[in-house]
């Protein structure tokens, strides 16, 4: 199965084209440019250099969520775009375990945490053993000092965008932090077509309509200030 995967929940974006478990061609930028002008532009250089059409995709996938609202919705209005357009089916991947899906080892405990901002981070845990991978809570929005009192000195792998935050804030109280290497710390569109092809292949892909982002909190609106008018 030919899946068409894209990850655009943090600064980040990427893109990557899988065949069943075989990665095809994986493109990623950091370049501070809105996933609005890259996006798509990356979706259409991967599969040109691969001599693949978007006909050829079989399914697409995305990180829905929790992550940036605004990343967010752009990735998931392409894929929704993209899956309406050919008549395809698409998926929608949690963000947080997929960045645990590029994490291995024996007895690891793996932390993926990405910046909430108002002192919270979008937090889970899980267990990774060989190629077993385990979840251990729900996605979630959590205080940081919440998520130091649940860490105390538990060996804890952090990976994510808000993982250098983490490690700085946390690890005087934390003793066993560590930082997951940096070319496997940030989200990627390969975690994403992980996820999704044993989604997939178990029946949970939907059509265009019914793909959603998963914000975790509604969006916050900073209300206009009063204006007080003298008569």
């Amino acid at each position: 199965m030919r899946i068409l995967s894209f990850e655009s929940s943090a600064v980040s974006a990427s893109v990557c084209l899988t065949d069943d478990e075989k990665i095809i061609a994986q493109s990623y930028q950091n370049c501070g440019l809105t996933h609005s002008r890259t996006l798509l532009p990356m979706a259409e250089s991967l599969l040109a250099g691969c001599d693949h059409s978007i006909d050829d995709i079989d399914a697409f996938a995305i990180a829905a969520g929790p992550g940036s609202f605004t990343g967010l919705r752009i990735g998931v209005a392409t894929v929704k775009g993209l899956a309406f357009a050919t008549n395809k089916p698409c998926i929608g991947i949690s963000t947080l375990e997929s960045m645990a899906q590029t994490i291995y080892g024996d007895n690891l405990n793996i932390c993926c945490v990405m910046d909430a901002r108002a002192g919270q981070v979008y937090q889970a845990f899980f267990k990774r053993d060989g190629q077993t991978l385990i979840r251990l809570c729900e996605d979630r929005a959590i205080k940081l000092d919440e998520l130091a009192g649940e860490i105390g000195e538990t060996s804890q792998i952090l990976v994510g965008d808000g993982a250098n935050l983490c490690y700085t804030k946390l690890i005087p109280i934390c003793p066993n932090l560590k930082l997951a290497p940096e070319y496997l710390r940030y989200p990627s569109a390969y975690g994403v077509a992980k996820l999704a092809l044993i989604g997939l292949n178990n029946g949970k892909g939907v059509c265009a309509d019914e793909l959603d982002a998963f914000y975790l909190r509604p969006p916050y609106i900073a209300q206009p200030k009063k204006t007080k008018i003298i008569v």
